[in-house]
This record gives C-alpha cells, sequence and structure tokens, in this order.
C-alpha cells in the first residue's frame, strides 16, 4: 500500500511540474490555438490521477487501522512502570539509571476536520479537532516510551518531558522522553 502511495505521489509532482513549468508557458505562447496537446493531457491525468491515488490508499489503511485496532504493547501485563516529572521519588530511592527512553508519533487530521476547525477559528471556542488529535497524539508518544522503558527493565521514568513541533498543515509531531531508572524495595 505505501509503494502504491509513493507512486500516486510521484504522479502527482510529476503532473504538477510538468503542468505548471511547460504547460502554462506553452499556453501562453501558442495562447491562440485552444488545442491541448498529447503531453499537457498526460500531466493533469496524472496530476489527478496522483492525488485519487494517494487518497484512495490513506483511506483504505485508516479503514484497515480502525478494523485492526491498535497493535498491543510490548509491555509485561504485570509491570508497572511509574511516571513522574520529577527526579525525586519519595518513600524509595533510584538503584540503577537505565537511560534515556523516548516515545515519537506524527500526527494529523483529515481535511474535513481542518476545515470545521477553521470556522471554529473564525467564530471563536475551543478547537476541538485538534484537542482530540494532539490527546491521541501525546498518548501514542507516552505508550511507546513506556514501552520501550518496559523492555530495558525499569520501575520508573523520571523527568518526564514532551516536545511538540508543528510539521506541515495541521500536522504536529510530538515527542516524549525521559530517564528509564530501576528503584529500591
Amino acid at each position: 500500500m505505501k509503494i502504491i502511495r509513493h507512486i500516486g505521489s510521484l504522479a502527482f509532482v510529476l503532473g504538477l511540474f510538468t503542468a505548471v513549468f511547460a504547460g502554462i508557458p506553452w499556453y501562453m505562447i501558442v495562447a491562440d490555438n485552444p488545442v491541448l496537446p498529447w503531453w499537457l493531457r498526460i500531466a493533469v491525468f496524472c496530476l489527478l490521477g496522483g492525488i485519487l491515488v494517494v487518497l484512495l490508499t490513506v483511506a483504505l489503511e485508516q479503514r484497515k487501522n480502525k478494523t485492526t485496532g491498535e497493535e498491543p504493547l510490548p509491555t509485561e501485563p504485570d509491570r508497572k512502570v511509574l511516571l513522574l516529572n520529577s527526579t525525586a521519588l519519595p518513600d524509595r530511592g533510584i538503584t540503577e539509571i537505565l537511560g534515556l527512553v523516548q516515545g515519537h508519533t506524527v500526527f494529523a487530521i483529515w481535511l474535513g476536520k481542518d476545515l470545521s476547525a477553521l470556522v471554529r477559528l473564525i467564530l471563536g471556542g475551543e478547537l476541538t479537532e485538534y484537542t482530540e488529535m494532539m490527546g491521541r497524539a501525546r498518548a501514542a508518544a507516552t505508550n511507546r516510551m513506556i514501552a520501550q522503558a518496559a523492555e530495558m527493565g525499569a520501575d520508573a521514568i523520571i523527568n518526564i518531558r514532551y516536545m511538540t513541533t508543528s510539521v506541515v498543515g495541521s500536522a504536529a509531531e510530538l515527542l516524549a522522553y525521559g530517564t528509564a531508572v530501576k528503584l529500591s524495595e
């Protein structure tokens, strides 16, 4: 599915550049002859077909992910990893520092939700679409960080921090990181 999406993206980019950098100059030079040449027709079909292929593959992947659900985290069912944003624990000491653990994700919302958020931006109010998106991103990044700490045999993750960055449009990158440690009993 990913390869098909890449082929669609490539067709879109090739069609776009051909239409913009060759088609528009051609049309300006030969404006009195409205018949489109074959190469410009192919470029337009590549542009539109590429968009269609990318949209269909993303929709199919999202539909597949909804039916299969989220993949389970590779953590032990009985193990609980304590999460702290401080460096000290009140009743327990740190016996071993295992190292940095992190969870990372990039989330985006689909165009329909993006448009409804734009209306809310104009009218005012909470942008619930983005609130939900960032909540899901934070949960995914935190779960990945916990899974990494559990694989290391950690009892806790201390000094947890979250960083977020806008990637493109309404997509946001979220990084959760902290220090995995073993605790005294």
